[in-house]
Parts: C-alpha cells; sequence; structure tokens
C-alpha cells in the first residue's frame, strides 16, 4: 500500500480533495468492517478469535486486514504475548477511542431511524 506523503499544506487534510492523505485515512476506517472493529474494540482488549466472534461475518483475510490497517494508522494497537502458541491481543488507542465516539453516535443514529429507513425502503420498493 502507498501512502500519500505530507507536504506540509493544509491540502493534505482536505477530503474534498482526491490527492489528500485525508481523503486516504477516510477512505481507510469509513468501511463497515473497520467500523465494526472499532466499535467491538470499544469494550477493551480482545483476542483475534473474540474479534472475529464479536463481528459477525467477517472473513479471517478481512479481519487481519482491517486489523493491519487500524494498527498502521495508529487506531489500534496489537500486543503479542511470547506464549506458546503465541497470544495476540488488541486495543484501541486514544485516537482509535476518540473515532470510536463518532462510531458510537452512528449506531445511535442507525438505532433511532431504524424503522423510518426501513419505512422509506418498503414505500421506494413498492
Amino acid at each position: 500500500m502507498v501512502t500519500k506523503q505530507l507536504s506540509g499544506s493544509s491540502d493534505d487534510a482536505d477530503l474534498r480533495r482526491a490527492d489528500s492523505l485525508g481523503r486516504e485515512i477516510f477512505s481507510d476506517v469509513a468501511n463497515k468492517w473497520a467500523l465494526l472493529i472499532i466499535e467491538a474494540l470499544g469494550d477493551g482488549t480482545l483476542r483475534f478469535s473474540e474479534l472475529r466472534d464479536r463481528v459477525e461475518g467477517i472473513s479471517h483475510k478481512m479481519l487481519t486486514q482491517n486489523l493491519r490497517m487500524l494498527e498502521r494508522n495508529g487506531l489500534a494497537e496489537r500486543t503479542v504475548h511470547p506464549t506458546v502458541p503465541p497470544r495476540v491481543e488488541y486495543t484501541l488507542t486514544e485516537a482509535g477511542r476518540g473515532l470510536r465516539a463518532t462510531v458510537d453516535g452512528m449506531c445511535e443514529w442507525t438505532y433511532r431511524y431504524f424503522e423510518h429507513i426501513e419505512s422509506a425502503r418498503r414505500e421506494f420498493e413498492a
């Protein structure tokens, strides 16, 4: 994965610019699996298998890719305990916990407007 380099300008964080680092970061974290992983890790440190159980439907490959992306972006930390077999745990960083507050808001929005959206979909499909 190629990461855009910072140029030192305010354009780096401009989500409207296709070539901005801000858009790359937004694209990384604004996917369903990343959001669900962040929500699950918000409850505390979890092992890989515990995360896979909490994020129903995610494949081993997608969980691995998204955990690496979250770690790369400084949103999650990976700790390997020197046991046989190795025990690996994941937890949110301060930045990840900050993002989790936004994810919580999205979850609350979903619950609040679920019936409205469900009704709109029925009308649309009729």
